[in-house]
């Protein structure tokens, strides 16, 4: 799938010498993937072809000789789509608008505004941020590259800078979705005494290589600590979406979400278990979701899906759980 795509970026890249030519090729890989059943595959290549040429580059750009900065970050193959998740409805309409803007960024071009493309998330973890910058990145059709902390940052003075340049270089040679999980681990505030210039530098130089990103890189941001991060980190992102823990009432329709895909389910109260659970997040209910499944293939049908939900009730209000409080975010 991955020479496929390369090759509808090179099409709309207008690199080729056949542009025509190759894109009725590609249109072939489409036909021949949807004959085999291959929908998922079909339906990337068709929105791929679809989607707004990005910005010219040029030949040796695109064929990747800035490769230093590869080893930084992480493919993801983006597979979650956003009907997959439950999103609160400011999160659904600010994911809709970043993906109008960035298929239709030739037409924002034409009247002189480029679209946005940094976004920030922030939230109680376990909520879907990863997810949701996941599912961006199916709907565009464009890689899904996570940065990798243990690469990234060094322990000797201007290191971490100077991988972050070569981050960077890399990543403005493709259009992509490029995301920092935990971000407050290299936008911590400046003012921090407790910190040291090193870090400072790291943070200033990070927020001068956000704003030269070209529109066709959409940088994702999250964090669990919205009150760690530079004051100025917030002004560098257009999007600020809050992922707030969920209500048990929402618990209770991903549980149903969930057990609607079991047979051995059937029957099962949601609402009830939801109740019970008292989960904090929708990480922590499909963790006790897939515990009862485990349970269930094990004992081999042995135990009913009634036994095991309310022995793992029974262990989840027994296990500690840190205190946590609501996090209360300012509407910056």
């Amino acid at each position: 799938m991955a020479n496929a795509e390369q090759l509808v970026s090179l099409v709309r890249s207008g690199v080729t010498g056949d542009k025509e030519a190759l894109q009725k090729i590609v249109e072939s890989i489409v036909a021949d993937a949807n004959s085999k059943s291959h929908h998922i595959l079909a339906d990337r290549l068709k929105r791929a072809l679809a989607a707004p040429p990005q910005p010219s580059l040029t030949t040796s750009r695109i064929m990747g000789n800035d490769q230093a900065g590869r080893q930084l970050i992480h493919e993801i193959e983006p597979r979650r789509q956003l009907s997959d998740l439950l999103l609160p409805e400011a999160a659904q309409e600010e994911a809709r608008n970043l993906i109008e803007e960035q298929q239709r960024a030739d037409v924002l071009r034409a009247h002189g505004i480029e679209p946005r493309h940094r976004i920030l998330l922030s939230g109680p973890p376990g909520n879907g941020k990863t997810s949701f910058a996941e599912a961006i990145a199916e709907s565009l059709a464009i890689p899904f590259y996570v940065v990798r902390y243990d690469a990234l940052i060094g322990s000797y003075l201007g290191e971490t800078n100077a991988r972050l340049r070569k981050l960077f270089d890399y990543i403005k040679t493709i259009r992509c979705v490029l995301f920092f999980d935990e971000f407050d681990a290299v936008g911590k505030e400046r003012g921090d005494d407790h910190e040291t210039g090193e870090i400072k530098r790291v943070v200033s130089f990070l927020l001068m290589q956000i704003d030269h990103l070209p529109s066709y890189v959409v940088i994702m941001a999250a964090t669990n600590h919205a009150e760690l991060l530079d004051r100025a980190v917030w002004r560098r992102f257009q999007q600020r979406i809050l992922f707030p823990a969920p209500t048990e009432a929402q618990i209770a329709v991903y549980l149903d979400r969930v057990f609607s895909n079991w047979e051995e389910a059937k029957g099962a109260n949601p609402k009830d278990i939801a109740h019970r659970l008292q989960a904090r997040s929708y990480a922590e209910a499909l963790d006790f979701c897939q515990t009862v499944k485990r349970r269930h293939i094990l004992s081999f049908s042995q135990i009913t899906f009634k036994d095991i939900v309310k022995n793992e009730l029974y262990l989840s209000q027994q296990s500690v759980k840190p205190e946590v409080d609501s996090i209360i975010i300012r509407n910056y």
